[in-house]
């Protein structure tokens, strides 16, 4: 290890955190490498190690000969600290190699709050932060996750955006590269080339103009990029590389565990969920090929869980056979199954007896809103009954504590619908009251409740968040109502959803705030202790722009949205139908009642969605 990166490590918490060496990680020799990949995910490491997506990629670029994919996380304060004293760059975890070694720095994209995070490591890395100040073809910057749905805020720092899901198009983007690299070729004549990779967005080859009043007036692509980028999506999960192994960390992460991935996509139709659009259409791994893939995991890290993931993991077609199959290898071997992500609608209390059967959890659910009415307007398909009656299932079997998760300001939301959830939590107790196993135990109830955040390719793409001021006031009704025996409850920072609000929705002139922001010294928002408000409001003060403009506006159905350039496979006139339909306090039948022709499905060829 480099000598100075020694002295850092004698001055900081957790140093596992920035040592490497992990069992299962990859290291190659570095004379057959012709292209050096930075994996970095702007988080800490107990975050980013938690990430599947980022597990699934580091493992598929490995796989390929003459490339070398390592690890670079955010560094927290403290080592950034004694990084900067000791004139420390960011460097590879499995080389220890410096920044200037590396010839691609691809970025997770995971939430609006890590983009400070971005340019912090892109300084750390001695990396210029806009693409523009990177002239030549290495080293190149690139971006995917959740967050390119809308990536305008933040396009004026990537030379390219990659659009859907990565185990091909990224290999194929790296192996042009090499190809670019070993010809000679020029920046503009990679990126130029690079727009036959499916999913592939340069925002350098698209103009935005603005109204008057600030909307958008007109996305223009030029240089023969597509008017509308297709996100690129895997037409059959069975067949996709999915790693044998995953890096068992040194240190605690937040989900130290193996993972099996059920399904992409979600039936449900939730109209505030991004994730429940933007994954469409619903792609389901056989039963086989998890079983398969669950073992492998657990014999390379010695994991002694596995957690079957996926949007809603209860409706997975094949799950009963899929959880007999894994508890009659897991159980001897004393690995605990956990099955995340289960409705209250379908609830199973012989499958989740069944699949804990080596260690027991609690019970979690998301009712999301207190009144039917307002679980009609978001389309969440659930009723209290069917909370109460799985409540009542899962009590009668010995089961005392419920994880009980809801929004706030969710679009036509009354102080009756935020009293609604109160009486839910008071309605669980009775409920525990009358069927509990063993009453004497007594009843653990936990509330979360968020703030509804409006995001890009949803239904309420079109709705304004509720202002920073009536969140406060909602916050302060609920603190009153949930001030009930044996209940704790979470309330989400306000300021913070406010500000991803802004950049969920906000268009490209927002990355001069993002710059000015991070010169004021933010950075790792995401996390209470570091975030800075005030900061953030002077960056944009500064840079002439108001953020109420991004957060609290309703756009109108014929206005250009900043991010109408990117096709997430939903149609925009589907999008408005279902807005419309909210409106109205209608619901919409899920997937398995029927196609709904959103649009989905012209991406995978025709092929049925696995409802």
């Amino acid at each position: 290890m480099d000598y100075k990166i020694k002295q850092c490590l004698d001055n900081v918490r957790k140093p596992a955190r920035y040592t490497g060496g992990e069992y299962n990680q990859v290291v190659k020799d570095k004379e057959q490498v012709d292209c050096r990949f930075a994996l970095c995910f702007p988080e800490l490491y107990e975050i980013a190690m938690s990430h599947l997506g980022s597990k699934i990629l580091y493992g598929r670029l490995n796989a390929m000969e003459g490339v070398w994919c390592e690890r670079m996380y955010a560094p927290a304060p403290d080592m950034e600290r004694e990084m900067r004293r000791h004139g420390v760059p960011l460097y590879g975890l499995e080389s220890k190699d410096y920044a200037s070694e590396f010839d691609i720095f691809g970025f997770s994209l995971q939430y609006e709050l890590n983009y400070t995070t971005v340019l912090n490591m892109l300084d750390l890395a001695g990396v210029p932060k806009f693409s523009r100040e990177r002239t030549e073809l290495t080293p190149l910057v690139i971006a995917g996750g959740p967050c390119v749905y809308n990536v305008e805020p933040v396009v004026d720092f990537f030379d390219i955006i990659l659009v859907g899901e990565g185990e091909e198009n990224l290999p194929a983007l790296v192996e042009l590269y090499r190809k670019a690299k070993k010809k000679g070729w020029d920046k503009e004549t990679f990126l130029k080339e690079s727009l036959s990779i499916e999913g592939v967005y340069v925002p350098a080859f698209y103009d935005v103009t603005y109204n008057e009043d600030g909307t958008v007036q007109a996305i223009t692509a030029k240089n023969g990029a597509p008017q509308q980028v297709k996100k690129a999506i895997i037409r059959d999960l069975d067949k996709v590389y999915y790693p044998d192994s995953f890096i068992v960390p040194s240190t605690d992460i937040v989900f130290d565990r193996a993972m099996a991935e059920l399904f992409r996509g979600c039936r449900r139709g939730c109209r505030f969920c991004q994730a429940g659009y933007t994954y469409r259409p619903i792609r389901a791994k056989n039963a086989a090929t998890l079983v398969e893939q669950a073992k492998k995991l657990v014999e390379s890290t010695g994991y002694d869980e596995v957690s079957l993931t996926s949007l809603s993991s209860s409706d997975y077609p094949q799950l009963d056979e899929l959880c007999t199959e894994l508890v009659d290898y897991c159980e001897p071997r004393h690995v605990n199954l956990a099955l995340p992500s289960l409705r209250a609608d379908n609830f199973n209390l012989e499958l989740m007896e069944n699949v804990q059967k080596v260690r027991k959890s609690g019970l979690t659910f998301a009712p999301e809103a207190g009144t039917q009415r307002l679980r009609d307007v978001i389309n969440k398909n659930l009723y209290e009954e069917d909370l109460l009656h799985s409540c009542a299932i899962a009590f009668g079997a010995g089961y005392n504590s419920v994880k009980l998760y809801f929004m706030m300001g969710l679009p036509t939301e009354t102080d009756e619908d935020l009293a609604g959830i109160a009486q839910i939590v008071r309605d669980v107790i009775y409920t525990f009251r009358k069927t509990a196993k063993n009453k004497a135990r007594g009843i653990k109830i936990n509330v979360g409740v968020s703030t509804f955040v409006p995001k890009a390719q949803t239904p309420f793409q079109w709705v304004g968040q509720a202002t920073r001021e009536e969140v406060r006031r909602k916050q302060e009704l609920l603190r009153e109502q949930l001030k009930i025996k044996n209940v704790s409850f979470n309330l989400h920072h306000g300021d913070a959803s406010y500000l991803e609000a802004v950049f969920a929705r906000g268009d490209r002139r927002l990355s001069q705030v993002i710059y000015k922001a991070w010169e004021k010294g933010c950075n790792l928002d995401a996390w209470d202790e570091y975030f800075k408000f005030d900061a953030w409001m002077e960056a944009f003060q500064e840079c002439s722009l108001d953020p109420d403009f991004y957060a609290y506006r309703s756009p109108g159905e014929e206005e250009v949205l900043p991010w109408d350039h990117i096709f997430s496979g939903v149609c925009k006139s589907y999008l408005w139908s279902e807005y419309q339909q909210a409106l109205k306090g209608d619901a919409t039948p899920d997937c398995a009642a029927g196609c709904r022709n959103c649009g989905a499905l012209t991406l995978s060829c025709g092929r049925p969605c696995d409802v």
